[in-house]
């Protein structure tokens, strides 16, 4: 949280819009007030108690998280109640267990009856009950059980036999993020929904509990038109969204609710192009737009009015430096900036922007402008 000598925050640095932020929390719960299915908000994108706490609103239902790290600090500001939607390791096993002796209700995921046997035998090991979702394979794409595959059903066994609960499914439809339309997105929930109730029965039919239906991603989640049979949808983008996001119609630009601000350090006349201070450290080498419609290199940039210029974008970056050109491959005149201008940067995918920050400067009318809310990190 260094600070430059005029006072103005040392670039780069994250902003975030509270007010977008706030909006899009409450255009998804909205939605799915109105599917009538909980919301249980992934804070791999925040990893921020101030933001998980405005994207829990009045929900009650607990939190998703990626790491065991998130999981120990969500549990000392005390949200207790988590799923860790990752693929357990069982080198993790006595870890989730401790953080469980400590108050946290933590369930894990698997998708294999070897990982089931691991997970048995810990549990016999370390005299712990683990609570256990089996994650569900909508698209073939991802980690998961196929809803008919026997081995489903053969891990579930394993488990019982060892002391462990069926919690329920999850399933996480990773193939909505190649949609190109309304029309695609809406039929990528479904397969969604129907994979993890297909398996829920599965489970149900062999006589075994099976609670908890999760689903969920952003795109899946603003999409879906039926979730009948779920019990609970899993997001985590909404908070911010993106322009991976913008790029498959799930938000509007001006939706996005972080940036990346930067300053101005250079110009390279020969091709046109200036140099930021912001580079993949800022950024994120995360490339997800280059396979849309539109392809905005490492980041969009916005003018000093706070509107997206469609020419501009941050054509290639380094450690700590970004090039800024067209979008079209025409020059940027030397008019075009000054040196130590400010500008803003949209990310191409909020979680891995947000991943290289130390936390957000807040902006808008319901914060004070330069107010900091911190991030956690590490695994």
């Amino acid at each position: 949280m260094n600070r430059s000598t005029d006072d103005k925050p040392v670039t780069p640095y994250l902003r975030l819009d509270v007010e977008r932020m706030e909006r899009n929390i409450q255009t998804l719960q909205s939605r799915l007030d109105r599917l009538g299915v909980a919301l249980r908000p992934h804070v791999k994108t925040c990893k921020s108690i101030e933001v998980a706490r405005r994207m829990l609103g009045r929900s009650n239902i607990g939190i998703t998280v990626s790491t065991l790290a998130e999981a120990a600090h969500f549990l000392d500001h005390e949200i207790r109640d988590q799923i860790y939607a990752v693929g357990i390791a069982p080198s993790k096993l006595r870890a989730v267990a401790d953080l469980e002796r400590r108050g946290a209700r933590l369930r894990i995921v698997l998708d294999h009856p070897a990982t089931a046997r691991q997970v048995a035998d810990t549990a016999a090991a370390v005299g712990h009950r683990y609570e256990v979702l089996l994650e569900i394979d909508a698209d073939r794409q991802r980690a998961g059980f196929a809803p008919e595959d026997p081995a489903l059903i053969e891990a579930a066994q394993v488990l019982e036999r060892g002391g462990c609960a069926i919690a329920g499914v999850l399933t996480h439809m990773g193939g909505a993020y190649a949609c190109t339309d309304r029309a695609c997105l809406e039929q990528a929930a479904e397969r969604e929904r129907s994979a993890a109730v297909e398996a829920a029965e599965a489970l149900r039919a062999a006589g075994f509990c099976c609670d908890i239906v999760s689903v969920g991603s952003t795109p899946t989640a603003r999409f879906a038109t039926d979730l009948s049979g779920v019990t609970e949808v899993r997001a985590g983008t909404h908070v911010f969204m993106d322009l991976v996001m913008a790029g498959l119609g799930v938000c509007r630009t001006d939706d996005i609710a972080i940036a990346v601000i930067g300053e101005i350090i250079g110009y390279r006349e020969h091709a046109g192009e200036w140099l930021i201070d912001a580079g993949w450290m800022a950024l994120s080498a995360d490339r997800g737009t280059a396979g849309q419609e539109k392809d905005f290199g490492y980041g969009r940039v916005i003018s000093d009015t706070g509107s997206p210029d469609h020419d501009l974008i941050v054509r290639t970056a380094s450690q700590e430096h970004g090039v800024i050109a067209r979008r079209d491959g025409e020059r940027l005149g030397a008019e075009a900036f000054e040196i130590g201008q400010r500008v803003s940067i949209l990310p191409n995918h909020a979680c891995a922007t947000a991943a290289q920050h130390e936390g957000y400067r807040l902006h808008g009318s319901r914060s004070r402008d330069g107010d900091w809310w911190p991030r956690m990190r590490g695994w």
